[in-house]
């Protein structure tokens, strides 16, 4: 049965859109591997929500679930977090964690692909990894947000301390403190998936999405002499 909620994705997803064609012109204007994995999560946030739209518009697919599950339960705020470790680790750490991450992602997504769905807990209008016959394969979901978790907020928080410090920089510090809380909520949601409330992800997934665009602009707002949510990278050490 849809209710209101189940439509909220389609909002989400014209959301991220927007947000990713910003962040891919300000990659193009500027460069820097930060911007351009920004850019690509935005995009692949999209992609989650897009399966989520397309389930509540037509039903349960299978290739359409297993979509939203590589996008969203495996990759999720992996590439927006990816964005983080460009910029506040060395270059080639972050090099190396990109290939760890990649493996990470692509590993799980063979296993998703190959396992079984149990088709008697098949929801017409509700998405869960409650049906895959192989349950295991949801012990990587975790994993992965994790490190999206840790580096997404994580350097939210860096930068919200570093502009802290100045009047001058008081947007910024606002604008990183609503990207960690916006970075935070889908995690939240993703929980309550797992016990088969999905409808709360996409309650989480819209609210978060928003402050974390109302955030970056915030950011960008005021130039200052180092790039927005950027902090010097001897503080970020």
């Amino acid at each position: 049965m849809r209710s209101a909620v189940h439509f909220i994705p389609i909002a989400t997803t014209i959301l991220a859109l927007v947000f990713s064609v910003e962040l891919f012109r300000r990659w193009r204007k500027r460069g820097g591997r930060h911007h351009l994995w920004f850019a690509i999560g935005a995009l692949t946030y999209a992609a989650g929500t897009i399966t989520e739209s397309a389930t509540t518009l037509f039903g349960w697919n299978e290739a359409v679930f297993r979509a939203w599950y590589i996008s969203g339960a495996l990759m999720g705020g992996a590439p927006l977090a990816q964005g983080s470790v460009y910029l506040h680790l060395k270059r080639r750490t972050a090099d190396r964690l990109t290939v760890a991450l990649i493996v990470a992602i692509v590993t799980a997504s063979v296993f998703v692909l190959a396992s079984p769905v149990r088709s008697e807990l098949v929801e017409q209008y509700r998405l869960t990894g409650s049906v895959f016959e192989w349950s295991w394969v949801r012990a990587f979901s975790p994993f992965i947000n994790t490190y999206a978790f840790v580096f997404l907020v994580g350097g939210a928080l860096i930068s919200a301390r570093h502009f802290a410090k100045s009047l001058t920089t008081r947007d910024k510090f606002v604008g990183n403190v609503m990207i960690a809380i916006g970075a935070l909520l889908p995690g939240i949601g993703g929980t309550f998936t797992r016990f088969g409330y999905t409808e709360v992800l996409y309650v989480t997934e819209f609210v978060g999405l928003a402050l974390i665009f109302a955030g970056y602009r915030l950011v960008i707002a005021t130039p200052v002499a180092i790039e927005p949510l950027e902090v010097p990278r001897r503080v970020a050490a």
